[in-house]
């Protein structure tokens, strides 16, 4: 205890990472498990990619659901009740059966269901953060935490490929499924909603976070969170929902795609594949928190609106101009480099979306943020089953360009943001 005395947050934020990392790992084993999957199951890549955007439709629809529930119930419940939910339907996605007229259809279902329950994971998180996470730390916080998105896919294609040759594909999904109630367990164990609540935190810290949130004081005690219409109707969440939309895009190439294009598109083997495919998720885990401390660093001598949003403009055009380059590489281990770049550029920006969404939300940070990840999971939704039919009609250099236009506009929408602009009603709904 005395190691980490004074320091309750940074455990809470390191074991969020530890939950971002599992969550990202029982989402991205079915790309890695996908050709097996299509063999036993007898799909085609199109089909394949209508079961991607079952579990991303489930995972959108549900975010600012799952956001206003964290804000209501709290982050603790709601995650403990997250981690449960998706360690059911990960382990269920490996006992569809082959074989049957409704196989598809089933396994719909279950990955649908599977991002219903993943939904309220970050949505919680920003809800810890708005509560934990002094203003001038949560670039490097939120940074940390999305760094487990790419620890955990970086993880995936050799943990999977593994279990897969030794054991079968279904097994992957039961194993990740137990990885995950464990996580949640010790997850119910070190949280609490708020600091005064923890029986760990000193006053010294809880004075700490407290100077920190001064800004948004008024937002985090009201007794109730923001009507839908404040939120819906503010400019800076429809900047940062649209600008998250065209992230998300980007994003599931390299979560849905990227090892099916190294190895199938690219001609890579199935080992080369699987280390030339951990590239991307290496960079996001790397640059996610290098982004936040840049940030942090940049807010702390020039102000939060040109620290977060001049980051996140920089690094998703800096994405756009990797992604374009990595097509036009003759070699597959030199164009794996070249797109995880550009992997690594896009997550440069992530802890900005997280950071400004909780800074003008306050209490309601779990709505705010779920609505834009919302925003986000719809582009994934719509790249896990557009990315195919482009390549099949215009091939897959074609894929990666509408990728990186998406990537500018995205930067350009940071530039009609304003993190200092708090949400505010004056009248309940």
């Amino acid at each position: 205890m005395n190691i980490i005395r004074g320091k309750i947050r940074w455990l809470l934020i390191f074991w969020m990472f530890v939950i971002s990392a599992i969550a990202y790992l029982d989402r991205v084993n079915i790309s890695i498990a996908g050709s097996s999957i299509e063999q036993e199951f007898h799909l085609q890549h199109t089909q394949l990619g209508w079961v991607f955007s079952a579990f991303v439709l489930g995972y959108a629809m549900f975010q600012a659901p799952g956001g206003r529930l964290a804000d209501r119930f709290g982050p603790r419940r709601i995650l403990a009740l997250g981690t449960v939910w998706w360690a059911l339907f990960t382990a269920l996605t490996a006992f569809v059966p082959a074989g049957l007229v409704s196989t598809l259809a089933i396994l719909l279902g279950t990955r649908f269901l599977l991002g219903v329950g993943e939904a309220v994971v970050y949505p919680a998180s920003n809800r810890l953060v708005a509560s934990w996470i002094p203003l001038q730390e949560r670039g490097i916080a939120n940074g940390f935490i999305f760094a487990g998105v790419g620890a955990g896919a970086g993880v995936a294609p050799p943990l999977v490929i593994y279990i897969l040759l030794h054991h079968g594909w279904r097994w992957s999904f039961w194993i990740s499924a137990v990885i995950g109630l464990a996580a949640g367990a010790v997850w119910v164990w070190i949280a609490r909603d708020r600091p005064e609540e923890h029986p760990w935190t000193e006053a010294g810290e809880i004075a700490h976070i407290r100077s920190g949130l001064s800004r948004s004081a008024a937002a985090s005690e009201s007794s109730r969170p923001l009507p839908w219409v404040t939120i819906c109707a503010s400019k800076n969440v429809l900047a940062i929902t649209l600008s998250y939309f065209c992230y998300g895009y980007v994003a599931y190439i390299f979560f849905s795609w990227f090892f099916i294009y190294l190895s199938g598109v690219r001609g890579l083997n199935l080992k080369s594949s699987a280390y030339y495919g951990m590239l991307p998720f290496l960079a996001m885990a790397i640059c996610s928190p290098l982004g936040g401390w840049v940030s942090d660093l940049l807010a702390t001598k020039h102000g939060e609106r040109r620290a977060r949003c001049g980051v996140a403009c920089a690094s998703m055009a800096l994405c756009a101009i990797f992604v374009t380059l990595g097509t036009q590489v003759r070699d597959a281990r030199v164009a794996s480099i070249v797109l995880a770049g550009g992997a690594g550029a896009l997550y440069l920006s992530q802890s900005a979306f997280w950071s400004v969404s909780s800074a003008i939300a306050g209490r309601s940070a779990g709505s705010v943020s779920g609505v834009m990840n919302m925003g986000g999971q719809i582009g994934g939704a719509v790249t896990a089953s557009l990315t195919p039919v482009i390549a099949k009609h215009f091939g897959w250099g074609a894929s990666f360009f509408v990728a990186a236009a998406l990537c500018v506009i995205g930067s350009v929408l940071w530039l009609l943001v304003d993190p200092t602009r708090e949400l505010a009603c004056d009248f309940d709904l």
